[in-house]
């Protein structure tokens, strides 16, 4: 698989969106913090899929959305 040289901002947002998710299953929130968690997701996810980074990789975007997803989610473990 190549390697991507992901800008910072992308990698903390979805470092941010594996520990809010991490959240809202793990510690029980209910009614305003589970509103809170789970709009603070949709920003994330959006943040996410829409940053610019890929569109600078036509035809490769899945496959270095997966490289991403990989290396942040064994970084939060």
């Amino acid at each position: 698989m190549p390697q991507h040289a992901f800008p910072d901002d992308l990698i903390q947002a979805q470092r941010d969106w594996y520990s809010t998710y991490r959240e809202l299953a793990t510690n029980g929130a209910t009614g305003a913090q589970t509103t809170v968690l789970r709009r603070r997701l949709v920003r994330l996810s959006v943040r996410i899929t829409a940053h610019p980074f890929w569109t600078t990789l036509p035809g490769t975007a899945p496959a270095a959305r997966m490289a991403l997803k990989e290396m942040t989610w064994t970084e939060v473990r």
